[in-house]
């Protein structure tokens, strides 16, 4: 059963943010889907086990940006 969690990343101004946030967090082992809304800075993220939040935070910060 797929897993859905929710996070808010500061710092996005554009789509190439989102893009740079969702290759990222893509890499992460076990992601499935990975939906990022600019506006509101949403992050989520749909995955078969649940996803260590470290694994997010370091995935956001490699594309620049940070986890709220």
């Amino acid at each position: 059963m797929s897993q859905t969690s929710t996070y808010t990343v500061t710092g996005m101004t554009c789509g190439h943010c989102v893009s740079s946030v969702t290759e990222e967090v893509q890499e992460i082992a076990g992601v499935e889907n990975v939906d990022v809304v600019l506006e509101t800075g949403a992050v989520t993220i749909t995955s078969a086990d649940p996803i260590d939040e470290a694994a997010v935070r370091a995935a956001v910060e490699e594309a620049g940006y940070q986890l709220a």
